[in-house]
């Protein structure tokens, strides 16, 4: 029989198969047919939302707009039953400040930023004199508030039709005697849960969808009807807890309706937003400040790390130092919403980290609260200025104790509604490395001086080798979760890792050091020189006058610590950069 015989009597019996199992019943798969590029659905720019979620601010807007909109992140809800205590979330004020240990703690640190002052040198060469608060103190009790007008023009939010809910800059001015209660849903990060009246996860998820929702039908124009027509991108923290991603998404689909969902990292975001491949990302927000370095549109695991302090806390500090030199506004309370506006715009007004200014300068300001009339202070001040934005260098001088204020990458603790979680794809990896490894040892058992019992004492102790003593972690909903990518890392740098953990979660690491040791983690000279050269500071806590430059003199003075050959590459080339977008 010829090769073709042989081709056609095949192609008979394959013909003679498909027509039993036809008759039998069987269902051949059915292949879709292809659809033309041109027929296939285009995603337009216009019809996609950027959610940004910050602990003070919320941003969102259309792929397609310039600027996104930023609103406070912020909700007043009605109480269901008038006469009640409200509560009423805590803005400027945090969790261990009044300790026995806070005031000493802050002086100390007060005395380091003093001495950073003294010691660096003006653009002059001289050294900058210290001006003593005593000597602003007896200016300022003597000044009294001028009235401008006896209407200041600001009112309280209307709410005499008994609104459920009311957000963003509604939210802040409403009455505090009116029967509301105040949430802010983020807080360093993270969702707010606590113990007390709407802290818990479905309240706090129920105060985003509202916010959220009302945001984009008040400040997009967006029918929540049509949501089903918008895609969403999300952008989260580098240093997430999987699970409230996850709840994220859930509402975001299945209760706002959105027709899908992207969820980005914000230092990756950073990046491309800036036109940068590869960066060290600083992001200084309200409530906390993480970096991270990003190599090719990969935020590196192992050089994420997240700061519980922020602008918030430098706006706390200045306010301190200004009770120090006599501020003449003596009804200021941390405890007032409309003060801490306040004393967030004396702060973006005033501070800077420039050495050369220098000496008592006169200011003022006017206070413009419902029901009161406008007032002018008159005030002095002289290194307080300086002091408070330095306070992210040194962050002893807020006085915190007791709170943990450095965050490094967790591992996650599994998920038991993913059956292909982080600790299915550790098991998978086990039995292949264990399988791999007695195919191996197999091949070598012809070999001599090869013995069955040391390689059944080394099979044994795989799953201490897979599941080291590191699942104690933490259990707190500040610890951090990883996604299944981040799972494959070698054990001696999970090892390292967490000795880093607990060297450095329970310290204060001023902003410098932080820089310093995130862009050390990398893992070559190379990537830590690309790092270096291209340091991106984002948020709005750093926007003052002179900070790139100050920032650019800290890292250079700490960079010595590090290896000498990445110190010899940048000092040679010049090639530290800082950028810091307006």
């Amino acid at each position: 029989m010829t090769q073709a015989e042989k081709g056609e009597a095949e192609n008979g019996k394959d013909k003679e198969r498909e027509r039993e199992r036809e008759q039998r019943g069987a269902k051949r798969p059915i292949v879709p047919a292809a659809v033309p590029e041109s027929l296939q659905e285009q995603i337009q720019s216009n019809f996609i939302v950027v959610i940004h979620p910050g602990s003070a601010t919320l941003r969102l807007g259309r792929a397609t707009d310039t600027l996104p909109v930023g609103i406070p992140h912020v909700i007043a809800r009605r109480q269901r039953q008038p006469g009640q205590a409200a509560c009423r979330d805590s803005w400027l004020l945090r969790d261990g400040l009044n300790k026995p240990e806070s005031t000493e703690q802050r002086q100390n640190g007060l005395k380091m930023v003093d001495q950073a002052i003294w010691s660096k040198k003006m653009s002059n060469g001289a050294r900058r004199i210290p001006v003593s608060p005593d000597q602003a103190r007896s200016y300022n009790r003597q000044m009294r508030p001028a009235i401008l007008d006896h209407s200041s023009g600001a009112k309280w939010t209307n709410t005499a039709n008994h609104p459920e809910f009311l957000v963003g800059e509604e939210a802040l001015y409403v009455n505090p005697l009116d029967s509301y209660n105040i949430h802010w849903p983020i807080r360093r990060g993270q969702l707010n849960l606590h113990a007390g009246p709407g802290g818990s996860l479905t309240a706090v998820l129920a105060d985003l969808e509202v916010i959220w929702s009302h945001a984009i039908q008040k400040y997009l124009e967006i029918p929540l009807k049509d949501l089903k027509y918008y895609r969403c991108i999300l952008l989260i923290p580098d240093i997430y807890n999987k699970q409230h991603v996850k709840e994220l998404v859930n509402m975001i689909l299945m209760k706002m309706g959105f027709s899908g969902i992207i969820v980005h990292q914000e230092s990756v975001c950073a990046t491309f937003g800036s036109g940068l491949s590869s960066a060290c990302i600083v992001d200084v927000g309200d409530q906390k400040t993480s970096v991270c370095c990003v190599e090719d549109g990969v935020s590196h695991r192992n050089t994420r790390l997240c700061l519980a302090y922020g602008g918030s806390d430098v706006s706390r500090c200045f306010y301190w130092l200004m009770q120090r030199a006599g501020f003449p506004y003596r009804d200021c309370q941390l405890t007032n919403k409309l003060d801490c506006l306040l004393l967030q715009h004396l702060k973006e007004t005033f501070c800077h980290l420039d050495q050369d200014i220098s000496g008592l300068q006169d200011h003022e300001f006017q206070i413009r609260h419902p029901d009161s009339p406008a007032l002018l202070y008159q005030f002095r001040l002289g290194d307080e200025k300086l002091q408070a934005p330095m306070a992210l260098f040194y962050p002893a001088t807020f006085g915190i104790v007791g709170q943990k204020m450095t965050t490094l990458q967790h591992r996650s603790q599994g998920d038991p509604e993913d059956p292909h979680d982080e600790h299915y794809l550790l098991a998978t990896q086990s039995k292949q490395e264990q399988s791999a490894k007695a195919t191996a040892d197999r091949k070598s058992m012809s070999k001599p001086g090869t013995y069955e019992g040391d390689l059944r004492g080394q099979a044994t102790d795989i799953s201490e080798r897979i599941y080291p003593q590191e699942v104690e972690l933490g259990s707190s909903q500040s610890d951090c979760m990883i996604s299944g990518n981040d799972s494959e890392e070698p054990l001696s740098a999970h090892m390292s890792r967490k000795t880093a953990i607990s060297q450095f979660e329970g310290k204060a690491l001023g902003l410098d050091k932080a820089i310093l040791h995130s862009i050390d983690c990398c893992v070559s000279d190379d990537t830590k020189k690309k790092m270096y050269s291209s340091i991106l500071v984002v948020g709005g806590g750093l926007m003052f006058h002179k900070a790139q430059e100050f920032l650019q003199h800290r890292i250079l003075n700490k960079m010595p610590l590090l290896s000498e050959g990445v110190v010899e590459m940048l000092k040679s080339s010049q090639d530290l950069r800082i950028w810091i977008p307006a």
